[in-house]
């Protein structure tokens, strides 16, 4: 018995230190993605060398910053960081001209510019967040960085601009020289699995019942952080903005199902004996989201055809019920939103066109905005100060590098954790690049050499970036390393410079950290509120016909959820009601969003004037009872009129229907928004 246990005991102590290893030495892919980092770090490095750039330093920097590991995720932050870099030298040109002279507005010019392009960042999605961020700190470093000798501030601009298209250059050679993995085709499977998702939870839905806003909301966790990939794509192909539109499409779509198959369970459960018509309808939608050949563009296409033609039925029919209506509607909303997902997900496959192109909006809140851009402009203004307090020689050196980590920890999703990372990279980077400095080359000159001793500090880097616990660190060191190496030709070697250079980037982070511990913070609580009171603004827009097209607000609402549910906090049934009164607004807020959108083009009838006259006042008054007779209004009036209006009335007629139906269930927290009448 115990020599039979001991060689189990053996395979099990193998087996536990195979799956360290497993855990811990990095895959194939992240040795090839550190290579190839690697490779356009010296080739832009070199390339600066031979072109004798005065800030060949920055072209190294430029890769790194371009350092990701797909190749459309490069391109696209390539793009905004050169059009960043190109407003930024224009407008530090600019501050120069206007206050060369005079230190004190010079900063603080520079300290409003920077606020005002961290504001706008908080607005802007991905990259394009990152290029309007990028044009604030750019000042800093064609400006601030030669406040003492204003004279060579154009060249210095153009010079970071010549760097900057030699680093992107050099990143896009290697990535496509050494077949960088594609965008889309990381982002396929994950996109395929999240619609096989939102198909099982649309199943259940339909054979069980609403799953409930918990499931709901993991099921948008799911699918909402796919959304900066779909935006990377159209660079990277001749078909990618097919690919791109297709990825962008399915997302939305999937939002839809998830929201649409629980409002059709709803509207089941109203029906205690659906009529032949409901029935059909329910298995047609159930059949939407099977998997396999049921779900085929053909039979999607055949069966929204039916689902119209029911719809349609049921509207002509004299005594048809409101419920009736709307379950018929919500199954047609079912099998639409599956035809749109199964066709974006194909799109993102082959390339081929999908059936629509729509733009997927971000949640952000103006508070949060605001207080992000007071931040960057306090932390900047008291590092001014104390550093000319001090008289430091390198005070703009530091200047620099507390605006460009305070404007990158402005656009990350957890300016904590970011601040957390820049403490800790900050002096990996400076003690990388004094180990190249003063270990590896020693005083020698040689540009072989030197490319050898960047070998462990990018690798070490790029691995760390690839982890997301330790994204920030390996960032950091990956960028600030070439920073504080500042290679030349000829290479200087200046301890004492070097070590003031160490000791204000360390302080940078410092500042950083406190900054954001101290400076106007913001805890879940308040991220709560501010979503809750964007969401109130929106839903009162919504309500009176203002504010985008219903498929804009349903992306808008799905990120805000995203992002609610990950600032919840509490006991489990605090989440519980926070997270149905979040949903509870989002459904309101599609309803009036989507019935308005029908009653715009029904207005144009004469003969239905009065009738959308009052589905408008009920929307703006939310008043339950005058939604309800609204709806069952428009459905009295469809027997009058084509199938094309049948179909807008009863689009109108089942959101109506809804907004009551929500407003009637969470009426005392809808009051506690201050709703008309509600």
């Amino acid at each position: 018995m115990s020599g039979a246990a001991q060689p189990a005991g053996r395979a099990g102590l193998g087996e536990r230190l195979l799956d360290a290893l497993d855990r811990w030495v990095p895959k194939p892919a992240a040795w090839a993605f550190a290579l190839r980092i690697w490779l356009a770090m010296m080739l832009a490095l070199y390339t600066a060398f031979w072109l004798q750039l005065d800030s060949a330093s920055s072209a190294a920097v430029c890769v790194a910053i371009l350092a990701q590991p797909k190749r459309g995720q490069a391109l696209s932050k390539a793009g905004y960081r050169f059009l960043g870099t190109v407003i930024g030298g224009i407008v530090g040109i600019l501050l120069i001209a206007l206050f060369g002279q005079d230190r004190v507005l010079l900063l603080v010019s520079f300290a409003c510019w920077l606020g005002a392009c961290v504001f706008i960042a908080q607005f802007l999605q991905d990259t394009r967040a990152y290029g309007a961020m990028l044009s604030g700190y750019t000042v800093a470093i064609i400006a601030v960085a030669h406040i003492d000798a204003p004279q060579t501030v154009f060249d210095a601009a153009i010079g970071r601009v010549a760097a900057i298209a030699v680093g992107i250059v050099a990143i896009t050679f290697i990535n496509d020289a050494l077949a960088s993995p594609s965008t889309w085709r990381s982002l396929l499977p994950r996109l395929a699995a999240a619609h096989a998702a939102a198909k099982a939870f649309a199943r259940e839905s339909l054979t069980q019942g609403d799953p409930g806003p918990e499931r709901t909301a993991a099921l948008v966790r799911q699918v909402a952080p796919m959304r900066a990939d779909a935006s990377a794509i159209a660079g990277e192909l001749d078909d990618g903005v097919h690919r791109a539109a297709g990825a962008r499409s399915a997302i939305a779509a999937l939002y839809v199902l998830a929201a649409a198959s629980r409002a059709l369970a709803a509207a089941l459960d109203r029906i205690p004996e659906p009529g032949p018509r409901v029935r059909e309808a329910h298995a047609l939608a159930l059949r939407a989201v099977l998997d396999g050949a049921d779900a085929s563009p053909q039979t999607l296409a055949r069966d929204g055809e039916r689902l119209r033609d029911l719809v349609d039925a049921g509207m002509c029919e004299a005594n048809a019920s409101l419920d009736e209506i709307m379950a018929l509607q919500r199954a047609l909303d079912v099998t639409n939103a599956a035809t749109f997902a199964e066709d974006g997900v194909r799109a993102l496959g082959d390339g081929h066109e999908p059936l629509r192109d729509i733009a997927l909006p971000t949640h952000r809140d103006f508070q949060v905005a605001v207080r992000a851009a007071l931040r960057v402009m306090i932390a900047f203004g008291l590092a001014a100060g104390l550093f000319i307090l001090l008289g430091l020689p390198q005070s703009s050196f530091a200047l620099v590098q507390v605006a460009a980590t305070c404007s990158l920890s402005s656009v990350t999703p957890d300016p904590r954790k970011f601040a957390q990372g820049v403490l800790i990279g900050m002096p990996l980077a400076a003690l990388c690049a004094g180990f190249i400095l003063f270990v590896m080359l020693n005083g020698n000159q040689g540009f072989p050499l030197l490319a050898i001793a960047m070998v462990p500090p990018v690798a070490f880097g790029c691995l760390l970036s690839l982890n997301p616990p330790t994204f920030t660190i390996g960032f950091i060191t990956l960028v600030f390393t070439p920073v504080l190496l500042a290679p030349e030709n000829p290479q200087s070697y200046d301890p004492q410079t070097f070590l003031m250079n160490g000791l204000l980037v360390v302080v940078a982070a410092v500042i950083l950290f406190l900054t954001i511990r101290l400076v106007l913070p913001i805890s879940a609580s308040q991220h709560r509120a501010f979503a809750l009171e964007e969401a109130r603004r929106d839903l009162a827009e919504a309500l009176v016909g203002e504010g985008g097209d219903a498929t804009t607000r349903t992306s808008l609402n799905a990120d805000r959820l995203f992002q609610f549910s990950a600032w919840n906090s509490g006991s489990g049934a605090v989440r519980r009601a926070s997270l149905h009164h979040a949903f509870a607004v989002a459904q309101l807020e599609a309803a009036a969003a989507r019935a308005h959108a029908q009653l715009r083009p029904l207005s144009e009838l004469s003969g239905l004037i009065p009738l959308v006259t009052r589905a408008r006042e009920a929307l703006a008054s939310a008043r339950s009872a005058d939604l309800d007779r609204a709806a069952r209004a428009l459905i009295g009036e469809a027997r009058a009129q084509d199938r094309t209006v049948r179909m807008q009335l009863a689009r109108a007629a089942t959101d109506l229907a809804t907004a009551s139906h929500v407003i009637r269930r969470h009426g005392r927290f809808f009051r506690r928004l201050s709703l008309p009448s509600s």
